[in-house]
């Protein structure tokens, strides 16, 4: 895994292998959401919330381009483990708050907004269809914010009201999403 942009770019970090859950963005995918991001974010001024954070990637993007507050969200401990480690061996720990706890607890009892969503749970998530709904009844996304959803080929949100834009990179399938 490798920070593609800003300060930190260049940077590796490599994940412990062994029943590891998480299935990280590929390069070639995270390069082609940063482009479209690159024109629709201002990365200083944006609230970050990463669920179903995984190593951390998408957050260690934001906070390398200068995003000063990133949530991440996750409940299997070895990544949260290694996302600790990595955020102290980065030094943003200020910037970069890390919450270990089911993704639709945190949901349900949170009380903020966010102007950046992105979320990457498990393609097999039985329950990975009602992940907008629950965004957007919860009120979590800011009133000019982006919820990107990461899945495959086996989800179609493309009735969904809130969708905006869908972007293929080969098996990886992110649905742009904001408030109407």
């Amino acid at each position: 895994m490798r920070i593609i942009g800003g300060k930190f770019k260049g940077r590796r970090f490599t994940p412990p292998a062994d029943k590891w859950p998480t299935r990280p963005t590929t390069d070639f995918a995270k390069e082609g959401l940063f482009n479209i991001l690159n024109n629709q974010i201002d990365f200083e001024d944006v609230k970050m919330l990463d669920l179903f954070g995984g190593t951390g990637s998408h957050g260690y993007e934001f906070v390398s381009r200068g995003c000063e507050d990133v949530t991440y969200v996750d409940k299997f401990p070895d990544a949260v483990r290694f996302v600790r480690k990595v955020v102290e061996t980065l030094g943003i720990e200020s910037q970069f708050k890390v919450i270990q706890m089911d993704v639709f607890k945190f949901i349900e009892h949170a009380t903020g907004q966010y102007d950046y969503i992105f979320a990457d749970p498990p393609y097999d998530l039985p329950t990975i269809d009602i992940i907008p709904n629950l965004i957007f009844e919860k009120n979590l996304l800011s009133e000019e914010g982006l919820f990107v959803l990461e899945h495959n080929q086996h989800q179609d949100f493309l009735e969904h009201p809130n969708l905006v834009d869908v972007r293929n990179y080969g098996k990886i399938i992110f649905s742009f999403f904001r408030p109407l």
